[in-house]
């Protein structure tokens, strides 16, 4: 009789749950991993285990004795140190952990990313108790060193705001640091690739829309980006080396890149797991035809087959907030939008929000027109 393949799962959040039902579906037993609080899984997964994602030496004695088949992560930045963790000390494939703080932690990446010679916004790092550097009339962008999901980012454009959005930034940083860096002008995108042994393959492009300043939350994503070809050749070019710079030889990851009015392009940030927001779980397979998700699983575990682009559709996702408040009826009737693959309205409170866990809802779109323009 075969024996049951095992994969444990950093996170039980909702954004965790595609990644819970694929894994089930591709015929694995889930181990999830989550506080209980908040951790939607825990109902779902095979086994549910109540211990923080940061408590690595625990869940690895847990996956020890479960004897697992891989590990890994979807949507969470805090999750990939103890993926990696995991990963080596079962020896399962994965990024080393001696790279993780360079693959989670702006500051280092952004020294990374000096290294390799790899275009990125001019940046500080700063602690409670620092001088602050003097912005000299610079508009500026605040934000923690080490969290995701754009907790306290903020725009600065003047000196006298800046003590008070570092102040915040800090509380929201796992290790008390903040990065200043050089707000750069010009079009925000994402770029989802998955790699194997080191060699990389960029799948899709996303465009994104967000609340714009202070805070720069998302709130839609849509697939294909409709960037210029030339553009879109030099990013598919730039990603490989930003992903050799951080040491991410496996697995998905989620990069963050801005396009100046020049056309230069400047790296924002790289994630070492998929892009949240649905990107990774949804869009790319709604666009491309390629199951990114059971992919990322199955590489998890030592089996990658590259890529096969078997679809050319239009995707993307909308959230629902204060600041979009008027396109709620689609959102409570998705009927009206005959390209909606999924729709919910998570909370009755519309927030102005400052963080994406402010968002209200989201509805995922697939058309084979054209981008879905919701107004």
């Amino acid at each position: 009789m075969n024996r049951t393949r095992k994969l444990a799962i950093i996170g039980g959040s909702y954004l965790q749950l595609p990644a819970v039902l694929k894994a089930q579906d591709a015929g694995f037993e889930v181990h999830c991993f989550a506080w209980a609080d908040g951790a939607v899984c825990k109902d779902v997964a095979n086994f549910f285990y109540p211990i923080s994602i940061r408590e690595k030496d625990d869940i690895l004695e847990v996956c020890r004795k479960v004897g697992i088949d891989g590990v890994f992560t979807i949507a969470s930045d805090l999750a990939v140190p103890t993926v990696n963790y995991i990963a080596e000390k079962l020896g399962l494939p994965g990024n080393e952990y001696a790279w993780s703080g360079t693959m989670t932690n702006k500051y280092l990446m952004r020294e990374a990313f000096l290294k390799a010679d790899i275009s990125s916004p001019r940046f500080f790092k700063v602690k409670a108790g620092d001088t602050l550097p003097d912005i000299d009339g610079r508009t500026v962008i605040v934000k923690p060193t080490d969290r995701s999901g754009s907790r306290g980012v903020e725009k600065v454009t003047a000196a006298d705001e800046l003590e008070k959005a570092v102040g915040f930034a800090i509380s929201q940083s796992l290790e008390g640091c903040a990065i200043i860096e050089d707000f750069i002008e010009g079009r925000e995108i994402s770029v989802e690739s998955i790699s194997f042994e080191g060699k990389h393959h960029v799948l899709q492009i996303t465009d994104k829309v967000t609340t714009g300043e202070p805070y720069f939350i998302e709130l839609a994503h849509h697939q294909p980006s409709n960037l210029p070809e030339e553009i879109q050749q030099k990013v598919r070019m730039l990603v490989p080396k930003v992903l050799d710079a951080l040491h991410i030889r496996i697995g998905a990851s989620h990069t963050e890149i801005k396009i100046t009015p020049s056309g230069e392009l400047m790296v924002v940030e790289t994630g070492a797991r998929m892009g949240g927001d649905f990107i990774g779980s949804h869009l790319v397979r709604l666009s491309t035809g390629y199951d990114f998700l059971k992919a990322t699983i199955m590489a998890a575990t030592g089996v990658f087959e590259a890529p096969q682009i078997t679809a050319s559709a239009y995707s993307g996702v909308y959230f629902l907030s204060k600041e979009n408040e008027h396109l709620k009826q689609y959102f409570l009737h998705p009927e009206m939008v005959p390209e909606t693959v999924e729709s919910e309205i998570t909370s009755p409170t519309l927030k102005e929000i400052r963080s994406s866990a402010d968002r209200s809802g989201y509805l995922i779109y697939r058309s084979e027109t054209g981008r879905l323009e919701l107004k």
